[in-house]
């Protein structure tokens, strides 16, 4: 199974009768899962249902639904279909109004076309339910439409976050191999020192040197540090392997690389290390940056 973006659209479309319901969504990143919809009002009793089969397949992100429903034809959308007893009413109202105030009843059929809805033909049932198993198979549409583009963008996120990931494991190990030498290092430089602060023909004791070398030795081991990283890794590729909603876990895994590697850096004593851990931490937030686009 293949990471899955955070990002994607999809459309769906259900016809059922004389009434068609199409439904669109759109995902964007956030770091917990938040869903708005856009529906007539005759629908809103069903947002909480539409909200409760969006989160069966998205756990992670942003997600804005549009929910909208029409005559399934234009055949549909006669004189027949319209509301005439809302446009009824309508025409009353504003009878009523020009009569009392005094005003000409200059109504025509063309003012007919500034009314509220009147070309809108009644397709919305009494009870919101009884379109319910029509809504949710656009949705259901919708969420597989949807679906297929996280999980191609996903594929491509992966992709980029093996490379950058291997990258790092490279710098890791490029600190391995320089660790053991810093002590080492460490011990010529203060002979050097020593010696020129004694001056010629002065003997520096060995176990004076022996015992300073072995306590640089060990504030600069990074040996534990080192491990963490390598099993941080391997559990970073167990995850990409496994899939799916995996960007919280990835995500506190990038927070333990970081603190393992900043935890060297200010240990291990030595330029070309430093050099690579700065190189390190710039491509770790590159990488953290990625992770923030998984579900």
């Amino acid at each position: 199974m293949s990471i899955m973006s955070m990002t994607g659209f999809g459309r769906g479309e259900a016809c059922a009768g004389a009434v068609k319901v199409v439904v669109e969504l759109s995902t964007v990143n956030r770091k917990q899962f938040d869903c708005n919809f856009s529906m007539p009002r005759e629908l809103a009793s069903l947002d909480s249902k539409m909200q409760a089969l969006v989160h069966t397949r998205v756990s992670r992100g942003y997600v804005k639904g549009l929910v909208s429903v029409t005559a399934a034809g234009a055949e549909s959308v006669g004189a027949g279909g319209l509301d005439l007893e809302t446009i009824t009413k309508q025409i009353g109202v504003l009878r009523a109004a020009a009569a009392s105030l005094g005003l000409a009843d200059d109504l025509t059929a063309s003012a007919l076309l500034r009314l509220p809805n009147v070309l809108s033909a009644r397709v919305m049932p009494d009870d919101p339910l009884e379109l319910w198993p029509q809504i949710e198979r656009a949705a259901q549409a919708a969420l597989e439409s949807l679906e297929v583009m996280r999980r191609r963008e996903g594929q491509a996120i992966e992709l980029d976050l093996r490379m950058r990931f291997a990258a790092l494991e490279k710098l890791s190990r490029g600190i391995m191999q320089l660790a053991p030498a810093v002590p080492a290092a460490y011990r010529t430089v203060l002979e050097k020192r020593l010696a020129e602060l004694l001056g010629p023909g002065c003997v520096v004791e060995p176990a004076l040197v022996a015992r300073e070398v072995a306590v640089f030795a060990d504030r600069c081991d990074v040996s534990e540090e080192l491990t963490r990283l390598a099993s941080h890794f391997a559990q970073v590729g167990k995850v990409l392997d496994a899939g799916g909603a995996c960007g919280r876990t990835l995500d506190f895994l990038c927070q333990e690389l970081f603190r393992e590697i900043n935890t060297t850096g200010s240990k291990a004593n030595e330029a070309e290390i430093s050099r690579l851990v700065i190189e390190f931490k710039a491509g770790l937030e590159a990488a953290r940056e990625q992770v923030q686009n998984v579900e």
